[in-house]
């Protein structure tokens, strides 16, 4: 089928994206391709419809649990066959999701990138008709990237079984060196990149220096109508700030990693909804969300990158109408930005007294666990054995670059069931046992697929229907599966540490330069840039971030903090830099009196050279002494 065909059929779009066409036929005649597209750019189409377009199916490598299961039920209700392979899942589900794919019909398997090391993928790879590896958020697969994941590296070593099938990486976030080092790294034949301008014209970029931020908050709730999403770093402060915005009468609501899934899906509900006006979260909301008519979005806490600062702000105006996105400062955050960092990478013996408190506490025995998943309580095992839980994050994230573990986002996993008896020997079972008749009946009248694959059950539902207790109702689902009637999976909340490799001896932990002491220092670096941004008052705030991506834009943006000064002053870029250059000459070795910084400026008008004189001083570049001389100082 034509894909313009495709679009319209499974997506009801008569037309794509600019460059959404060109990647897709890029893909389609076989060329590994770099897509660069912004935040709510359409990514997903681009994969999604080239492999419908051709024989076999997509491969997809994404880190994202909760996005993988969005999408996979997405596509499945579009009537395209889709599934996903990802921590926490049993080997018969992975079977299954396997076979189905070696069978036909599958045209989607999306996989997170720890398990494409693990042997039962690997052993099978060889039977699958793949016509296409997407692999998402491709920064990931960079040591330059702000958020690099070891696993990633093995989607390289996967093409020599896959040969001829092209590679297409796609990102919303990436600086050029990270550009060039995803091609490298995914071996591509050759250079292959397509990009659109990450300039978003709608979105109004803002940094004001605030002591209360509160206080500045309410204000832009309150001046700013529609849906906001207010940034913060911590879970306390969540809710804190939303109580706050309730008490002055404005609807908020708090989202955080730690709630567990029912509230995490009410409150993004009743955001999405319109129900709750504000949702005040930590950085573990928004991803996947595609919410087009957002109004603001407020960072009252330093981000740790630009990346990660421009994705979330991103969020904002995703309907092309004017937005807003605002950083509200003070002069701890630096501080605080950079304790984070040493936060962040704990001294190698304390990570190494970690992993083994791990081993211990899920009664591993050196030289086992190899690909095997456990639940995981932060909070409990740092109680357990005394440790700080943001300390005990940070030697788990370290261990995971290493390749060591792979740690899986907290996630909801439903209750599933599958029956893997065949008809004859569930009649007889059913005769046998009056209790399991009733439940089975009422099973199999309820879910369809069942004896084919896993499929989304509910023990409260299937009680209510059989006049049974709950309680009693997973006893008896227990007791089959014990018994190899079918196989059930009860509900997971909690997040899981996965053993990439067996356990071995604290001694026997590496630690590479790359994925420590030059992480630190990159981090270092990344947060250099954020604060360079926040403390920046004369340079354009689109056109820094844009410059930061490599984008390079002639043109300010008009609408952001430091453009509105611009504006005031009745200047254009050309006669504003020219001013400041001239000032900067005059000033810069001694001071100089306002009438010699006019006869310096000849050939302009004064009252020009006077309005970029009073932006100078209004953001702390030139300063004035008793005498009323000015001396520049940045």
């Amino acid at each position: 089928m034509p894909i313009h065909e495709i679009l319209l059929k499974y997506w009801g779009y008569k037309s794509f994206r600019p460059l959404q066409e060109d990647i897709i036929r890029s893909v389609m005649k076989g060329r590994d391709t770099l897509a660069l597209l912004p935040t709510g750019g359409g990514k997903s189409i681009c994969f999604q419809v080239p492999a419908m377009a051709l024989d076999g199916f997509c491969l997809v490598i994404t880190p994202l649990i909760a996005l993988m299961k969005d999408q996979v039920e997405g596509l499945q209700k579009k009537g395209i066959k889709a599934s996903a392979i990802y921590s926490g899942m049993n080997t018969h589900e992975i079977d299954i999701a396997i076979s189905n794919c070696i069978n036909g019909g599958t045209k989607f398997l999306y996989l997170s990138p720890e398990r494409l090391e693990s042997e039962k993928f690997m052993g099978n790879i060889r039977f699958l008709k793949v016509n296409l590896i997407a692999v998402d958020e491709a920064h990931c697969i960079s040591q330059w990237g702000y958020d690099f994941r070891p696993p990633y590296l093995r989607v390289a070593a996967i093409r020599e079984h896959l040969p001829g099938v092209p590679v297409l990486a796609i990102t919303a976030t990436a600086i050029p060196r990270v550009v060039e080092d995803i091609q490298q790294k995914l071996l591509f034949a050759s250079p292959n990149v397509f990009r659109t301008s990450f300039e978003r014209t709608n979105l109004a970029y803002l940094v004001y220096p605030e002591e209360d931020k509160h206080s500045r908050l309410l204000r832009i709730a309150q001046r700013v109508s529609g849906t906001g999403i207010v940034y913060v770093r911590n879970r306390r402060k969540t809710k804190e700030i939303a109580d706050f915005l309730r008490k002055n009468q404005v609807s908020a609501s708090y989202y955080h990693a730690g709630l567990d899934p029912k509230s995490r899906n009410q409150k993004q509900e009743a955001w999405k909804s319109g129900k709750c006006r504000i949702i005040v979260a930590t950085n573990a909301f928004g991803m996947g969300i595609d919410k087009p008519d957002v109004r603001f979005v407020v960072h009252l806490d330093m981000p740790d990158s630009i990346e990660a600062y421009f994705q979330e702000s991103g969020r904002a105006g995703r309907d092309g109408r004017k937005a807003y996105a605002v950083m509200l400062t003070e002069k701890a955050d630096e501080i605080d930005a950079r304790n984070r960092i040493e936060l962040a990478y704990p001294e190698l013996d304390f990570i190494r007294n970690l992993y083994q408190a791990l081993g211990n506490y899920f009664n591993l025995a050196t030289g086992s666990g190899r690909e095997q998943s456990f639940d995981f309580d932060l909070n409990v095992f740092s109680n357990n054995f005394k440790m700080k839980p943001i300390s005990v994050f940070n030697a788990l994230k370290v261990l995971e670059r290493e390749g060591y573990i792979a740690l899986s986002d907290a996630m909801d996993n439903p209750p599933k069931l599958h029956i893997l008896a065949r008809q004859d020997d569930l009649y007889h079972y059913q005769v046998e046992h009056v209790e399991g008749d009733i439940l089975l009946k009422v099973i199999l009248r309820s879910y369809g697929g069942i004896f084919n694959d896993f499929v989304t059950i509910s023990e409260t539902e299937i009680a209510r229907r059989a006049g049974q207790d709950p309680a009693h109702v997973i006893k008896l689902l227990i007791r089959m599966h014990n018994q190899g009637l079918l196989a059930y999976i009860p509900q997971k909340i909690l997040p899981q540490v996965i053993y990439i490799r067996e356990r071995l001896a604290p001694a026997n932990l590496h630690f590479t330069a790359d994925n420590y002491y030059n992480r630190k220092s990159d981090a270092e670096t990344r947060l250099n840039a954020v604060i360079s941004y926040v403390t920046g008052k004369t340079v354009c705030r689109s056109q820094s971030l844009l410059g930061y991506f490599g984008d390079e834009s002639p043109l300010r943006c008009g609408i952001c903090d430091v453009c509105i000064r611009h504006n005031k002053a009745g200047l254009n870029d050309i006669e504003y830099l020219r001013v400041k250059e001239m000032i900067k000459i005059a000033t810069s070795l001694q001071p100089a009196s306002l009438q010699q910084i006019v006869a310096v400026c000849h050939g302009i008008p004064e009252d020009k050279v006077l309005a970029v004189v009073r932006l100078l001083v209004d953001v702390g570049i030139l300063l004035a002494d008793d005498a009323g001389s000015y001396s520049y100082v940045t």
